[in-house]
């Protein structure tokens, strides 16, 4: 991640910030056009890229990928090394923000599809609170090895979770199985279901805002 994020905010003293993490293949501007539609100038929204890497799913093709990808059904192999080494690059653009004097309790790490795996993966495993987790079409990536590296100071911590129920390329079965493994770990899940594919819905953008509205105000 060697590109500079695309940074969004209206405000020259913003309350807060988030962590916006695009998916697989995508790159930071995918989600400016959402950011501007969900209209809130007091936060400032970091768009990363993801560095290009070899994607086996994807016959081995060089894209912009947060890590490796076997598979997307239950027991495909997971890339451990690779979320574990994009979990500490986000973990550096959350100091950056501490650096600027955001509180951690006022940041959020949020992400569609592959960048909701490492918003998941990184937050929950984050050794400061923050102010919440959106994970939109996505799954929880490394369950096997969440409960025992998962952070107490983000135990409470908000999540909006939102998968479309017409999804083709992560399943919501998939979805809701994560559901339930943070459920069974007392997580604070909002759940959304959208009739929509892998995408995102303008009723979702609605919610997403008055989420973000709740959390950081």
């Amino acid at each position: 991640m060697n590109e500079p994020a695309i940074e969004i905010y209206g405000n020259t003293n913003p309350i807060g910030s988030v962590v916006w993490l695009h998916g697989l293949g995508a790159d930071g501007n995918d989600f400016s056009p959402v950011v501007k539609m969900l209209d809130l100038p007091m936060l400032r929204f970091i768009l990363p890229h993801a560095p290009y890497r070899n994607v086996t799913i994807n016959n081995g093709y060089e894209m912009r990928a947060w890590y490796d990808l076997f598979g997307l059904t239950v027991g495909s192999r997971e890339d451990e090394a690779g979320i574990t080494e994009t979990q500490a690059s986000i973990e550096q653009l959350i100091q950056h923000e501490l650096d600027k004097g955001i509180p951690s309790n006022k940041i959020v790490i949020a992400g569609f599809s592959q960048g909701g795996a490492i918003a998941l993966h990184t937050a929950l495993r984050y050794h400061q609170p923050l102010a919440g987790v959106i994970a939109l079409s996505t799954y929880l990536p490394l369950k096997s090895t969440f409960a025992a590296q998962k952070s107490p100071q983000n135990q409470q911590t908000p999540i909006f979770m939102a998968h479309g129920t017409d999804d083709d390329v992560i399943s919501i079965e998939t979805s809701r199985l994560s559901l339930s493994a943070l459920q069974t770990e007392q997580y604070n899940v909002a759940w959304h279901e959208y009739p929509m594919t892998h995408s995102v819905s303008m009723e979702e953008i609605d919610d997403i805002r008055t989420f973000l509205l709740r959390i950081v105000n």
